[in-house]
C-alpha cells in the first residue's frame, strides 16, 4: 500500500499539513489522507473497468441495433430505450471517473480539502463521506438553491 501511495503521491506527506480543517476539527493526519487517497485510487481502477465494460456493451447495442428488429415499432422503441439506458450508465460512470481523477489531482497539487468556490475548508467528515467533494457544505447548499 505504501509503495502505491508513494508512487502516485510522492509529496502527499508534505501537503497533508497544509490541508485546511473547519473550526473544531483536528488537523488532517497522514493516515486519514492516505486512506482517502487509497480509496480514490481503488475507485479509479474500478470505474475505469466499469467504463470499459459499459462502453463495450453500448458499442454492441449500437452495432446490433438494426438486426432482428424488423419494422416492428415496439422492438425499435425497446432498442432505443435500451441504448439510452446504456448511454446514461456510460455517462454516469465517465462523470464519476472524471471526478475521481480530479480529486486525485487535487491531492497531488496540495489543494485538496479546500472549497473551490469559497476557499474555506470543505470539512473532514464531508470528504470522508464523499472524497470527490470540491465544495464546502455551505457552498454546495448555496449552489443547489440557484
Amino acid at each position: 500500500m505504501t509503495d502505491r501511495l508513494a508512487a502516485e503521491f510522492p509529496t502527499l506527506a508534505q501537503h497533508v499539513t497544509a490541508f485546511p480543517v473547519r473550526d473544531g476539527e483536528a488537523p488532517w493526519t497522514y493516515e486519514e489522507v492516505a486512506e482517502l487517497a487509497i480509496a480514490l485510487l481503488d475507485d479509479r481502477e474500478r470505474l475505469a473497468s466499469e467504463l470499459r465494460h459499459a462502453d463495450g456493451d453500448l458499442n454492441e447495442l449500437l452495432h446490433n441495433s438494426g438486426f432482428g428488429a424488423g419494422d416492428d415499432s415496439v422492438d425499435s422503441g425497446s432498442s432505443a430505450l435500451e441504448r439510452e439506458a446504456e448511454l446514461a450508465v456510460v455517462n454516469n460512470v465517465r462523470a464519476l471517473l472524471d471526478q475521481t481523477n480530479y480529486a486525485i489531482g487535487r491531492l497531488k497539487a496540495g489543494t485538496y480539502a479546500t472549497c473551490e468556490d469559497t476557499g474555506a475548508p470543505i470539512g473532514k467528515a464531508r470528504l470522508q463521506a464523499f472524497p470527490r467533494a470540491t465544495q464546502s457544505i455551505e457552498a454546495r447548499e448555496k449552489s443547489a438553491r440557484r
